[in-house]
């Protein structure tokens, strides 16, 4: 037998079979004898593939054929196939549904885990699970003689350290909201003359949809004017995270601002200069917490804001997790943390029995 072991505590294979070099790692391999019978399965597949009884790896396949393998397999065998739908178009969206599966290597994947925690600002069990996803796709291709390889087995996941639980306060959405509405007078490149321009005045309505619904960015810029209910007053969601629908209802002041919004595409909110949704807010979003002196806030924080305000307010938290599409209530109560005046309450609560006369 040819396997071997690194510094690094994994199994590796290495061998020759009738003119062809194979080496790779053995997955789950906890010793040299595990390592050897993945070495062994290794090597009839690699017979049966010589002598014609299997098919041979297929050359450029496209990543949407393997999602489309990878989604007969869940709908088979993972209950949480429904919440998998969301991870795997995030997925096609950055690397592209036509992309080689066979180009796609550990650095691109590492670029990968980078766009996932500064573009889209998730945490990092997060992105352990769309690694997770990830590599589970590639194992599918495998296992159907679709591919070979799976580079995500050289790329580490990350470890996975909460994200401290930041709120907005009432104070900072006054000065967020001031310069969001803030004017500046600058140059017309064509008249030569000055104007008054509220750059960051896009951003509003949708912070004020965040802060009444505590939907999630990607939900906020893709929705579309079909998910909206004037009449009966709600929000329906269709593609959400949890991969269950859910209904909003929407708030007299919401929906005032939405009524305010001159459609121009299927979509609610859109860039004027293209017509398409936003993308992404990340820069604009950043620069105006700078300008009011909010540190340490992303965008993801708003439905934090959202959890303790309605907690705060004696909201029942079955309730709340309905409302922000929680799939577990254990969620709901993470996000809804008691808040420093709610602490002084209850503590003067028991300064009171003490105080009472016996």
């Amino acid at each position: 037998m040819s396997v071997y072991k690194k510094k690094n505590n994994k199994w590796y294979y290495q061998f020759m079979l009738n003119g062809e070099r194979k080496h790779g790692i053995c997955p789950g391999a906890s010793d040299k004898k595990e390592a050897e019978q993945y070495e062994n399965s290794i090597k009839f597949r690699l017979a049966q593939q010589q002598n014609g009884f299997m098919p041979r790896e297929e050359k450029n396949v496209p990543l949407y054929k393997l999602r489309e393998v990878y989604k007969i397999y869940a709908k088979n065998n993972k209950k949480s196939y429904k919440s998998d739908k969301y991870a795997l178009q995030v997925i096609l969206f950055y690397f592209g549904a036509n992309a080689i599966v066979q180009h796609i290597t550990p650095t691109q994947i590492e670029k990968f885990k980078e766009w996932l925690k500064t573009e889209r600002e998730v945490k990092n069990s997060t992105i352990n699970h769309y690694l997770v996803l990830l590599s589970k796709m590639f194992n599918v291709g495998i296992d159907n003689a679709i591919i070979r390889n799976n580079p995500i087995q050289k790329v580490s996941k990350l470890r996975e350290d909460n994200h401290k639980i930041r709120y907005l306060t009432k104070a900072e959405e006054s000065r967020l909201f001031d310069e969001i509405e803030r004017e500046y007078e600058v140059l017309d490149k064509y008249t030569k003359k000055t104007k008054i321009v509220q750059p960051y005045l896009y951003l509003k309505p949708i912070i004020i949809t965040a802060l009444h619904t505590g939907m999630r960015r990607g939900e906020i810029l893709n929705l579309k004017w079909s998910n909206i209910d004037f009449a009966q007053g709600f929000i329906e969601l269709l593609e959400t995270k949890s991969g269950k629908s859910r209904k909003i209802p929407i708030s007299a002041s919401l929906h005032q601002v939405l009524k305010n919004i001159k459609p121009t595409s299927e979509y609610v909110f859109v860039n004027p200069q293209t017509n398409e949704p936003y993308k992404d807010l990340k820069k604009s979003f950043h620069t105006v917490l700078e300008k009011a002196g909010i540190k340490n806030f992303r965008f993801h924080d708003l439905r934090h804001t959202v959890a303790t305000r309605l907690v705060e307010k004696g909201i029942d938290l079955t309730v709340v997790q309905e409302i922000l599409g929680h799939s577990k209530i254990t969620t709901t109560q993470r996000y809804a943390h008691p808040v420093p005046q709610r602490k002084l309450d209850a503590i003067e609560v028991l300064n009171s029995y003490i105080n009472e006369s016996p």
